[in-house]
């Protein structure tokens, strides 16, 4: 994993935050929600983390949401009454299907709830109810659930962008190597299967080229394969003219992806508006819906947990344990993004 989590230090900045609230929680209604809703989330996260699977969902869920409503008060572009959320804003229902397939669906972008506010916020995409999302969709958005696939269907899952691997040609050609690419696209290895691929990925479908196998520059994709299946390349996007600086196809390379744990990410589009999730809803919609199976399925959501009988199990434990670990640094960085 790719990723490092520091979630004792990221609480320790934002409670530091509170003597001196960020962007528009400095005083009045807006400065006393954001000290004690973060007190909130803190205290939920802090539960979450000596309970079992049995009930951790709803406590990492309801300490989400209040950090939420942190989120909101310090940002400068909710003005009024904007800020304040009311509801949840997303849907989750099952209706007897394989846990996979639980469909989520969201309020209209003009509701007040928390998940559409919040991704109006963030720039991130919702769906309403006439389109549902599948559970393994959103699942696989999430960088953390890479080893753990909730079926044998193709996946699209979180690509790892290797900025350490960053090169910018004298040329202005900015080249990265894209990791974590699927066994059934490599397996396939033709350029119409990766370029069909590339194309739910926001951030890869604006590319120049990738690596080909020689002596054809128009050659297949040139993988490196992994022994464990899978692979990456390298992908290649064109700069401004002059635009020759590492730091300059750094900052192409942000406007590309997301960050999780200090790593860049491409995320592929759930909606056929082409959008990619902040990372901060894609949480937000993977743990709200375990929260709900918690809360008004007990018996199902035990047969789900139960890792002597169901495969779901430690997938499940491994999310929750995950989202205790990194969701304190994605709120830190939230709070700073929408506080700026």
């Amino acid at each position: 994993m790719y990723m490092k989590a520091e979630p004792g230090e990221a609480w320790e900045k934002l409670r530091a935050s509170r003597a001196n609230p960020p962007g528009r929680a400095g005083s009045g209604p807006r400065r006393r929600t954001y000290a004690a809703a973060l007190e909130q989330a803190e205290q939920m996260f802090t539960a979450a983390a000596v309970v079992g699977p049995a009930t951790r969902p709803l406590q990492v869920f309801y300490g989400l949401s209040q950090a939420g409503r942190a989120i909101a008060a310090a940002a400068v572009d909710l003005t009024g009454e904007d800020w304040r959320l009311d509801g949840h804003g997303i849907k989750a229902g099952s209706s007897g299907k394989p846990f996979a397939d639980i469909e989520i669906r969201t309020d209209s972008a003009t509701s007040r709830g928390s998940f559409v506010r919040l991704s109006r916020l963030l720039g991130s995409p919702v769906w309403g109810k006439a389109d549902p999302v599948r559970l393994e969709q959103l699942w696989d958005v999430l960088p953390v659930n890479l080893s753990y696939p909730l079926s044998d269907r193709n996946r699209y899952p979180a690509l790892y962008a290797d900025e350490r691997s960053m090169h910018v040609s004298p040329q202005s050609v900015l080249r990265i190597p894209v990791c974590d690419i699927p066994g059934w696209v490599v397996n396939d290895g033709s350029r119409d299967v990766l370029d069909t691929f590339l194309a739910r990925y926001p951030g890869l479908a604006r590319h120049h080229d990738y690596d080909r196998q020689p002596p054809r520059p128009d050659g297949p994709p040139d993988f490196t394969l992994y022994t464990n299946g899978g692979g990456e390349i390298e992908v290649s996007w064109l700069m401004p003219p002059g635009h020759t600086h590492v730091q300059a196809g750094r900052e192409l390379l942000r406007s590309l992806t997301r960050s999780h744990g200090r790593s860049r990410f491409f995320l592929p589009s759930i909606t056929p508006a082409g959008q990619q999730l902040h990372l901060l809803m894609a949480w937000w919609s993977v743990i709200y819906t375990l929260s709900m199976l918690a809360r008004y399925e007990p018996a199902a959501w035990a047969e789900l947990i139960s890792v002597d009988k169901n495969h779901y199990a430690v997938p499940i434990e491994g999310v929750l344990k995950r989202a205790i670990d990194f969701l304190p640094s994605l709120i830190l960085a939230t709070v700073e993004e929408v506080s700026a």
